[in-house]
Order: C-alpha cells, then sequence, then structure tokens
C-alpha cells in the first residue's frame, strides 16, 4: 500500500494541472497537450520513474479507449449541415497531405541516410499520419467554425488510416519484393466503407434501444460500452475501428435529424439521440482519458541526441513547409483564412506512430531502429512545432502572414502578374553586349562540380556528426544485407 500511495496522489495532482492547464490555454494559447506530454517526458524518459513496461498491456488497452472515447465524443459534437460542407475537403486534404509528406520525406531520408527506396518510403508513411487524439481536443479549445473544426477532426481520422494501411503494406513489399497496388487499394476502400457502415448501422440499432436503456439506472455507460463492442468487431474483421467510433457518434448525434424510414419510424414522444447529460458526461470522460493518455505518450517517447535530432527536425520541418501549400490548393475558399491558418499547421504526430515504428523494426527491415528513432523525434518535435506556431498565430503577426496567403486567390494573382507585364522594360543593351563577351562555355561544368560538392559536404556532416555506429551502413546488397 506504501507503494501505491504516491502513485494515487500523483493521479489526484495530475487531474488538478490538467484542469489548470486548460486555464492557462485559455489565457495564453500554450496548448495543455504539450505540458502534460513535458509532464510524461519528465517522469518517464528524464527521471526513470515510469516506463511503458510498468503499465503491461494495460497502456495499450488505455490509449486505445481513449482513442474510442475521444472520437465518439467528437462525433456526438459535430453537426450534420458542417458535415456534409467538410467531407470533400477533408478527404482531399488528408490524401494531399499524406503522399507529398510520405514523398518528401522519403527523399529526404534518402539523400541524408542509408536507407534504401522502400524503408525510406517506410518512414515517410509512418510520420505522414496525424494524430488524431491530438488534433481533436486542441481544435475544439480554439476559436473556428463549425466545418473548419469538422474537416480537421475527419481529415486526422482519414490521414490516420492512410498511414496504417500503407506502412503495412511497404513492409510487406519489402519483404516480399514486390508492391501489392490492387490489394493496397482494396484494403483502404474496405476499410472505410465498412467502418462507417458498421459506425451507422450500429448507432441505428442502439437509438431503438435508448429508450429502454433509459429507464436502467446506472445506464449511462452502456452507450460507450456499445462503442466499445463496434470498435472491437470491426478490428477483429481485419478493417478500422476508429473510423466505425467516429460514424457511430456521428449517427446517434444527430440522430434525431435524419429521417431514416428504412431503419425505423419516427414518433414524437420517442427519444432517439443522447440527452444533454450524457453528452456531458462523455464530455468529462474524454477529458479525464486524454489527460492520462498524453502523459502516457511523453512516458512512451524515447529521448534521441546528436544527428537523429537535427534529422527528425528537419523531416518536421519539411512536412510544415509542404502543409501550407496543400491546404492551399485543397481547402474550400469559404474557410475562413484564419481558419485555414491553423489548418496549416495542425499536423502533429501522435502514439499511432510511435507504435508504427516498431514494425519495420520486428519485421527485420534493414535501418529499422533508424526508422524508429527518427520516428520517435519528429512525433515530439511536431507536437511542439504545432504548440509553438499556435502560439505565435494567437500572439504575434505571423497570422497576418499567413491570413494574407490565403486570402490570395486565382485573380489576385493574376492582377499582379498583369501589373507586372505593364511595368516597361529597361533598355538592356549595354548589359547584353558585356554579357555576350563573357566566356561562359565552362561554366556548366562548374556549377556541376560545385553542387555535387556542396550535397557530398551536407551529406558528410550529417552521417559524422554524432552519428552512432550501429547506423554506419556499408555498400547495400539487393535483399536488404550489407556487404562489408
Amino acid at each position: 500500500m506504501q507503494d501505491i500511495a504516491p502513485v494515487i496522489v500523483f493521479v489526484g495532482v495530475l487531474v488538478f494541472l490538467a484542469h489548470i492547464f486548460t486555464a492557462i490555454f485559455s489565457r495564453t494559447r500554450v496548448p495543455d497537450v504539450l505540458l502534460l506530454i513535458i509532464i510524461g517526458i519528465c517522469v518517464g524518459p528524464v527521471l526513470g520513474l515510469a516506463s511503458p513496461a510498468h503499465f503491461g498491456t494495460v497502456g495499450p488497452i488505455l490509449t486505445t479507449v481513449t482513442l474510442i472515447i475521444i472520437l465518439f465524443e467528437s462525433g456526438t459534437a459535430l453537426e450534420l449541415m458542417s458535415l456534409r460542407s467538410a467531407v470533400g475537403g477533408a478527404m482531399a486534404l488528408a490524401t494531399v497531405t499524406f503522399f507529398i509528406s510520405m514523398g518528401a520525406v522519403a527523399g529526404v531520408a534518402l539523400w541524408l541516410t542509408d536507407l534504401e527506396l522502400i524503408p525510406a518510403f517506410i518512414l515517410g508513411a509512418i510520420v505522414g499520419s496525424i494524430s488524431e487524439a491530438i488534433v481533436i481536443p486542441l481544435v475544439k479549445q480554439l476559436r473556428m467554425r463549425k466545418d473548419s473544426q469538422t474537416m480537421l477532426s475527419l481529415e486526422s481520422s482519414v490521414n490516420d488510416v492512410l498511414s496504417i494501411v500503407i506502412t503495412i503494406a511497404l513492409v510487406e513489399a519489402y519483404l516480399l519484393g514486390e508492391f501489392p497496388w490492387a490489394a493496397v487499394a482494396g484494403s483502404l476502400v474496405a476499410a472505410f466503407l465498412v467502418a462507417v457502415v458498421a459506425g451507422v448501422a450500429g448507432a441505428f440499432i442502439w437509438s431503438r434501444l435508448l429508450n429502454r436503456i433509459h429507464a436502467i439506472k446506472n445506464a449511462m455507460f452502456t452507450t460507450a460500452a456499445f462503442v466499445f463492442i463496434i470498435y472491437g468487431v470491426v478490428e477483429i474483421l481485419g478493417f478500422n475501428g476508429a473510423i466505425a467510433a467516429l460514424a457511430f457518434g456521428i449517427t446517434i448525434g444527430n440522430v434525431e435529424s435524419i429521417r431514416f424510414y428504412i431503419f425505423r419510424r419516427p414518433q414524437a414522444t420517442e427519444v432517439e439521440g443522447l440527452n444533454p447529460t450524457e453528452k456531458a458526461f462523455f464530455s468529462e470522460v474524454a477529458f479525464l482519458l486524454k489527460t492520462f493518455f498524453f502523459v502516457y505518450l511523453g512516458i512512451s517517447l524515447e529521448l534521441i541526441s546528436g544527428w537523429l535530432i537535427q534529422l527528425a527536425l528537419i523531416l518536421t520541418a519539411v512536412i510544415f513547409l509542404l502543409r501550407i501549400p496543400a491546404v492551399k490548393v485543397t481547402v474550400r475558399k469559404s474557410i475562413p483564412a484564419r481558419d485555414a491558418s491553423i489548418v496549416a499547421i495542425m499536423v502533429p504526430k501522435g502514439l499511432a506512430a510511435a507504435v508504427l515504428a516498431i514494425i519495420p523494426l520486428q519485421a527485420g527491415v534493414l535501418g529499422g531502429e533508424l526508422i524508429k528513432n527518427v520516428t520517435y523525434g519528429v512525433v515530439l518535435s511536431s507536437i511542439v512545432f504545432t504548440s509553438i506556431m499556435l502560439l505565435l498565430l494567437e500572439k504575434t503577426g505571423l497570422s497576418a502572414l499567413y491570413v494574407w496567403f490565403y486570402s490570395l486567390d486565382r485573380q489576385k494573382i493574376s492582377g499582379y502578374y498583369q501589373r507586372l507585364a505593364s511595368i516597361p522594360a529597361p533598355d538592356l543593351s549595354g548589359f547584353q553586349e558585356r554579357v555576350s563577351s563573357v566566356n561562359i562555355s565552362g561554366l556548366p561544368q562548374r556549377l556541376k562540380t560545385l553542387s555535387s560538392e556542396s550535397r557530398a559536404n551536407i551529406k558528410t556532416f550529417f552521417h559524422d556528426f554524432g552519428r552512432p555506429k550501429e547506423y554506419r551502413f556499408n555498400i547495400k546488397g539487393k535483399k536488404g544485407k550489407t556487404k562489408k
């Protein structure tokens, strides 16, 4: 009992701190998510007071339950009108963001590391994910339009599915020597469709039972229990349970507005959806689970050093930079420029990426240890980047730059080109004569030499500056083995 008492005290203090951090966020715009993760890092990797091994199988169960409750509770708050207007933008944004991030990360990894082609794309697929467990709680605390919040919630869920399916497919492709394009496409479509159908059908079935359930005492948590069943059955069948939980929440939260006579016959006196008391209860449960989830995430991270930190920071910066044009291209013009600015910085990675990072190492992929450690660095740095950028958008003039960029449309841009074209060209006859007299026949070769030297110097710097010996691969063989 003496060993348990300090843990109980820590849990109580943690709950109070979570409420204090929420108040700090409302005043200073410093995300409570970051502060909770910092507590976990201090308790875990820094001080060594706790580790994922101490939680055993309870840790993964906690993270899964938290994800289910967060998705379900956020779904109950989504409105059908905002959902209809946000689905197309969310799908487009998730697809564009994921694939350009995966490609760019793979390219940087091929340039600065010794990873082969498929392992580099595995790294890109893992860090291309976006954590809905981080995005959804953050979005709820921000001043955004309903359709913008809905788009971010849907996008993070879709992005997570893409990351899981493609990462596993790439690992299998590395082991088999070929990429199953048809199987991957089929898995993606099935993961979405089956999960959505299961979530919607389960919600309609549960809405028929809610009247009877409300007559039972202490039965408020039975709705969450039914969501757990839906999630588990969908996962057992090999599809995505997270999408099913979100679809269940959206349907049960809007079932009173849906006239779906095939499934049921609405009656005036019948209570079909969740009442305000139940919604408030699930909101409190989501807040409590979120608190422990982020502390556990901090405990689960592993600290890295040397050139791995530099590589993680470079990859995070590339992902954030590419997010800006991705939002510009995919987000509808009706979304306010300020909301688009917030969407552009919402690319934090979470526990899903940390879990996926272990799969290549367990499968024997060459460079699996490097993939795992770099992913941990990107997870932490992406959360810090998101928090800092959110603070800068709220407190500095950076928001004006983002708003200006996302306020530009094609007419304004074409107007700029027209004004530039109307400027009279200067008289360059004398300059052209001087340029023509210069001998530049050997310039292409000198530029080519300079480019290769610069590239070699940069790569050598990142390879040798604090680089652990276990990452110094030799010449690669065709089957992923090194030749010595």
